[in-house]
């Protein structure tokens, strides 16, 4: 049985690019949750700080996200991120998860 994958990337915009993060982000919700392996794929704006975004990502599997990583939405994602933000991202399999 294959276990679930979580990926918590967190995304700092880089001075004067904060709307298009934004809406980088905003064009992946819909592509990327209606992928088979997805279970979740959600949009966080930090309280302190309006530009540092962080993903919360759920998929069956990790054939699941390499099936993400070969979309062409997480290709042109991928194209872009790094002249509109900093980021750090978590890769992790559960431990106790209800």
């Amino acid at each position: 049985m294959s276990n679930p994958v979580k990926i918590v990337a967190i995304l700092t915009a880089r001075a004067g690019k904060a709307e298009a993060l934004r809406a980088l982000l905003a064009g992946m919700v819909a592509p990327s949750r209606a992928e088979p392996g997805n279970l979740r794929w959600d949009i966080w704006q930090d309280q302190a700080d309006a530009a540092r975004f962080v993903l919360d990502e759920l998929y069956v599997d990790n054939a699941a996200v390499a099936a993400h990583r070969q979309t062409p939405h997480f290709q042109d994602y991928f194209a872009r991120i790094n002249d509109l933000a900093e980021r750090t991202a978590l890769v992790a399999d559960p431990v106790e998860v209800a």
